[in-house]
């Protein structure tokens, strides 16, 4: 357990490595160095840094959401989400038990691509093999194949038109914030896909208990008290749990 700890937190600290240097590159060729002091602007140059500075603060504080939106972790959350609402146990699991476990699903699911980050970009970056640019170019390359995998074409096509961009020749030439943007889409509808598929059959037990209930002449008994144990007894019975995060885990074409 404790190995498993270790290393998930290590990939943690590998994605927002690179996700800072990799968004800095964007503006700089370089990671500003960081002082402490607050002197006037004498130079264009300390005005850039100052800038940079500010930039990189503006990553550190919108990098859980490009973890999210970058990762598995969308499709998780909300299929987890959905799985609690179909059961009818609004309060349990709590939410930092539903979120803690789509992090760490997603840390298991997203393993290969940060130790393959972790081999071909970051070790050589730290080692002085690569320079800032070509850590950025091999770093992203698989989150990029990650992202294009589970996107669909459809998704992809909506993204290109609307940015109005020129038709690239290859996947190579597509701009990384098109991909991002059309991963998010397709990983919103293949959770609600499948949360709707897990939601069926609780539905059907609600409808026919509120129907039995009718018959009987019960309209006054609430069917959800009669409904909820039978949903809990049924999802104990199939193994619910072990059938989500199994299902959850195969979705991933990795």
């Amino acid at each position: 357990m404790s190995r498993i700890f270790i290393y998930d937190k290590r990939s943690l600290l590998i994605l927002c490595f690179f996700l800072i240097l990799s968004f800095t590159q964007l503006n700089a060729q370089f990671v500003p160095r960081i002082t402490i002091g607050v002197d006037e602007a004498t130079s264009p140059a300390e005005v850039a840094n100052s800038l940079q500075i500010l930039f990189l603060l503006t990553i550190l504080s919108i990098a859980p959401s490009i973890l999210i939106l970058m990762t598995s972790f969308t499709r998780i959350t909300i299929v987890l989400s959905f799985v609690r609402k179909a059961l009818g146990t609004q309060p349990e699991p709590s939410n930092q038990i539903l979120v803690s476990l789509a992090l760490f699903l997603t840390f298991f699911v997203m393993a290969p691509i940060f130790k393959n980050i972790n081999d071909n970009a970051l070790q050589p970056y730290l080692q002085g093999v690569y320079t800032h640019q070509e850590f950025y170019e091999e770093g992203i390359k698989p989150l990029r194949e990650f992202m294009l995998n589970q996107t669909r074409e459809r998704d992809l096509a909506l993204m290109l038109n609307s940015s109005r961009l020129p038709r690239p020749n290859n996947a190579d030439e597509i701009p990384l914030q098109v991909i991002v943007s059309a991963f998010a889409v397709s990983e919103i509808r293949i959770a609600f896909e499948m949360g709707f598929l897990i939601y069926l059959p609780f539905l059907m037990i609600d409808m026919i208990t509120a129907s039995i209930l009718m018959s009987m002449g019960m309209m006054m008994l609430p069917p959800a008290m009669i409904s909820a144990p039978l949903k809990i007894l049924l999802f104990i019975l199939v193994d619910g749990w072990y059938l989500v995060v199994q299902s959850l885990v195969r979705s991933f074409n990795i």
